[in-house]
């Protein structure tokens, strides 16, 4: 196993073995209102799946993402025996350990890797043509000949310049998506976005048509008829497949329990997941799996959905959601207006924070040390008023103290 001590915390570490150690007794002796199916399953047997876009394969519901502390073959393992098929990783995972342990692990089950879809990203600063220069160190990294989606990793006018903004529909973009399809080296080609300019790229990869798949920053609770919601028609008319992450980022501090959520089987998690695959337009989510315990509960979820949540339980986690305590906005209007406004990056800084105070990543110090000086500057804006006109009401003013204690 990969030596992964300098980002492996001792909590994370002790739960992780902890869970492991005792996975066989819970999955045998958990209550049928926790693993309304997963009792009766299979080991092995994979989640449920959704069709990927018009054109795309079916993955599972459920993706695991690859930067949380308790990445190992060992943990990699335990999502198999759970039913994942849906893995992501990245170049700059736990500084590019990540995609590494997914080659330990292809390597160690060979067989498996026709049945998993495996999905990496890298940052293309020159442009979209970059890509084709950066796909084989990807492979390598993966010890894969292919991936299933390739992708520019977090697009945005800050790292990537406001020319980003029409790389989607642009026929640079275009011939470099023909390229590595066409190659083999790619069946899928997209990016991932957790931008407030987010409305503006899917329209551009719905204008464009040539890209396959998008992961965005998602919540169910965003406005019917908005920005966002327009754009993900636009995109979902197009046939392009649409991963929503970012999703339980809101949840660490609501109740684990509602009385309205266990007549339905559920805990408060597992609604937040029903939620997001209440909306038909989204293929499959892709969480960031910190130990076994969520793993359980997460895959217990994606069995027992079987139709959309209704109204009035929706509303119900919006409001409990926005009783919490939050590091984040799950996204609304308001941030994301605020954002074109302003060089300072009130979105990445939270979402820093969130990395280092819920999952213990310290690597959050070096995401915010590489941004510029001016996207560190908070002088020129009015946190108060951001965080007054955000729809959840989220603490900028206190949230960016703590990034400057923590990154400072």
């Amino acid at each position: 196993m990969t030596n992964m001590s300098e980002n492996f915390s001792s909590t994370s570490r002790r739960n992780f073995l902890k869970s492991t150690l005792t996975l066989p007794v819970a999955l045998a002796a958990a209550p049928s209102w926790l693993t309304p199916s997963a009792a009766a399953a299979p080991v092995s047997t994979a989640l449920p799946r959704r069709q990927l876009g018009k054109n795309g394969p079916a993955v599972t519901m459920l993706s695991m993402g690859g930067m949380m502390a308790a990445m190992s073959t060992d943990y990699l393992d335990i999502a198999w025996s759970m039913g994942i098929r849906y893995f992501d990783t990245a170049d700059c995972y736990l500084h590019g350990q990540s995609e590494k342990i997914v080659a330990q692990w292809l390597a160690k089950y060979p067989e498996r890797r026709k049945e998993i879809f495996l999905v990496s990203k890298d940052h293309p600063h020159a442009g979209p043509e970059q890509l084709l220069e950066m796909i084989d160190r990807r492979l390598a990294a993966c010890g894969t000949t292919y991936l299933d989606a390739f992708y520019i990793h977090g697009i945005g006018p800050r790292e990537y310049g406001e020319g980003s903004l029409n790389w989607p529909k642009s026929d640079a973009y275009r011939k470099v998506a023909e390229k590595l399809k066409s190659s083999g080296k790619v069946k899928l080609v997209g990016f991932s976005c957790h931008d407030g300019h987010l409305p503006e790229y899917l329209n551009a990869a719905a204008e464009g048509g040539f890209l396959d798949i998008i992961m965005l920053a998602f919540n169910p609770f965003y406005p019917k008829d908005g920005p966002l919601d327009q754009a993900l028609d636009a995109c979902h008319a197009k046939g392009i497949g649409l991963v929503a992450m970012k999703t339980m980022r809101s949840t660490k501090d609501v109740p684990k329990r509602l009385p309205e959520l266990d007549k339905l089987g559920l805990t408060t998690h597992q609604a937040v997941l029903h939620a997001a695959w209440s909306d038909p337009r989204i293929s499959a989510i892709c969480n960031m799996i910190d130990n076994v315990d969520q793993m359980q509960s997460s895959t217990a979820a994606a069995r027992s959905y079987k139709e959309p949540l209704k109204f009035a339980h929706l509303e119900l986690l919006r409001e409990t959601i926005l009783a919490g305590r939050r590091t984040m906005c799950t996204g609304c209007p308001a941030c994301e207006e605020f954002a074109k406004q302003t060089d300072f990056a009130f979105q990445d800084i939270s979402r820093f924070v969130t990395y280092y105070e819920q999952d213990g990543n310290t690597e959050a110090r070096d995401y915010f040390q590489a941004l510029a000086a001016s996207h560190r500057d908070p002088s020129k804006i009015n946190l108060a008023a951001l965080r007054d006109a955000c729809h959840f009401k989220t603490d900028y003013p206190e949230i960016i103290r703590r990034a400057e204690h923590y990154f400072a």
